[in-house]
């Protein structure tokens, strides 16, 4: 394996493993320090629970689909500019 590549790809891991830490790091839920809606939650039945379940993925859901998709296009798209670029300097030369 080519050295570069192998610094690359610890580099890729390391920056993995600190962003997954930093993910499952628990941190304060600064929404529940207020009083308000802590208490309505809690005084809230059944059916409030579960519309404010409903409520929380409606609100996740949408904007995971988006950064997927648009991760999606520049996985697909990360060679272009290269090939184009190589592609005009080979035809230069």
């Amino acid at each position: 394996m080519n050295p570069r590549r192998h610094r690359r790809s610890i580099k890729f891991a390391i920056m993995g493993f600190v962003g997954l830490v930093l993910v499952t790091i628990p941190l304060p839920a600064f929404s529940q320090s207020c009083a308000l809606c802590y208490t309505q939650a809690a005084a809230s039945g059944l059916r409030m629970i579960e519309a404010l379940k409903s409520g929380i993925l409606i609100l996740i859901v949408p904007p995971t689909l988006v950064t997927i998709g648009m991760i999606g296009v520049l996985y697909h798209k990360r060679n272009q500019c290269r090939a184009e670029a190589s592609a005009e300097l080979d035809g230069n030369w």
